[in-house]
């Protein structure tokens, strides 16, 4: 048994380990239906990486004396990324297989003879300091324990979608993680069933004929494994926070008519008999609306992010402003509610054009969008009635608003 004396290596230093019980966390997988392109323990969850959730809920339980996580060979980068401030051990590389995984990662650890293990999947960042005690209690009296929840509702079994029987719920779990057990007997029941496929470790241990007891799990610890389901996870951290943090915010930009054919709106190029004066490609629209993004979390103005007397936003694409300005708001955990751009001028007309700056507006903003629901995003236009330098057509101005929603800090 690992005692206080103990210790773990970061480099060169040895660090103490207090604890006999360790952290494993399986993040070796490559699921990327929750969007993005990316592995799901990476995706973003209010601001931080699945993955960071799930390592911090076990890094910061007193309980747990050392955390290691198995990642995917070419997922190192995203792995530092996504653990940075995080005191753990060095990742090690998983296998072909999730049950390759754990082995390996039990492997890693055996020169650490922690006296207990608690394997968890990266996919479930929810996981309470309350789930973790009561998987660890449990092992205070048998070799095995797993998350689980009784379940609840009626099981149908199905042939070609005709129900074919019903099948009795009574003493049927949905099993979670995370699943704990005494250290030297996983590790060697892993080791005996290497070459099979089995679907969790608690099947691994069943196998070997480990008594396996079912601790409470809850609905909360849900794996992220859709678009939906870290929007749904969203949601949970907001009511563990006590509610969403929305914030309205506005922008409002102006740019004088010069030589040209054309003015860029929106993101759209729209046909007209002179063009807007600007350092960059003087888009109005787009400035407004990225000044009404940054200011919903109070991150300054335009200005300060792409300053006009820097050469190297001569002539850009605003798009990129405006995509800066929300991949803020990703990073501090928010999504965008709802924008609404108003366009001010007497010339050119922005009516046959709107349908097109909504659709452009939407695909630069839709990493950060809460949803894909067209009425998020909002473009009108009007005039000054003949009024003020709008009114006399010596330029275009623009005004925005801009709704987030945030999970409190």
């Amino acid at each position: 048994m690992l005692g206080k004396a103990a210790g773990r290596h970061y480099g060169c230093t040895m660090v103490a380990i207090a604890s006999s019980t360790f952290a494993l966390i399986v993040a070796a997988g490559r699921g990327v239906r929750a969007g993005g392109g990316t592995p799901k323990q990476y995706q973003r969850l209010a601001g931080r990486a699945v993955l960071h959730h799930s390592a911090r809920a076990f890094r910061a339980h007193p309980a747990i004396g050392a955390v290691r996580v198995v990642i995917h060979p070419d997922d190192r980068a995203l792995y530092d990324e996504a653990t940075a401030g995080l005191d753990l051990l060095d990742p090690v590389p998983g296998g072909a297989e999730r049950q390759d995984s754990v082995r390996l990662g039990l492997e890693s650890l055996a020169e650490f003879r922690p006296a207990r293990v608690l394997i968890h999947d990266a996919a479930r960042p929810l996981v309470s300091a309350e789930l973790i005690d009561r998987t660890i209690q449990t092992l205070d009296r048998v070799p095995g324990a797993i998350a689980a929840v009784a379940l609840a509702d009626t099981l149908k079994r199905g042939d070609a979608r005709l129900i074919a029987a019903t099948v009795p719920r009574d003493g049927l779990w949905r099993a979670q993680t995370p699943q704990g057990f005494h250290f030297d007997a996983i590790l060697a029941a892993h080791r005996a069933r290497a070459s099979e496929r089995l679907t969790d470790d608690a099947m691994v241990a069943e196998r070997q004929g480990m008594p396996v007891e079912l601790v409470d799990g809850s609905e909360d610890n849900f794996k992220i494994t859709t678009a939906d389901d870290l929007a749904r996870a969203e949601a949970v951290l907001a009511r563990r926070a006590g509610g969403w943090d929305v914030r309205t915010a506005t922008g409002f930009d102006v740019h004088r008519f010069g030589p040209g054919d054309q003015v860029m709106l929106a993101g759209i190029p729209v046909a007209h008999d002179q063009g807007l004066i600007g350092h960059s490609d003087a888009d109005v629209a787009l400035h407004a609306l990225t000044d009404a993004l940054l200011g919903t979390i109070g991150a300054g103005d335009i200005g300060q992010h792409f300053p006009p007397s820097d050469p190297q936003w001569r002539g850009v694409d605003s798009a990129r402003f405006l995509q800066h300005a929300a991949g803020l708001i990703v990073q501090r955990g928010g999504t965008i509610i709802h924008v609404d751009l108003t366009i001010i001028c007497e010339r050119p007309k922005v009516g046959p054009y709107r349908a097109a700056m909504v659709a452009r507006i939407a695909e630069l903003l839709r990493p950060a969008l809460v949803d894909s629901d067209a009425t998020r995003i909002s473009v009108k236009a009007t005039t000054t009635e003949g009024l003020g330098f709008t009114g006399r057509r010596e330029g275009i101005a623009a005004q925005a608003a801009a709704t987030i929603r945030l999970v409190p800090r």
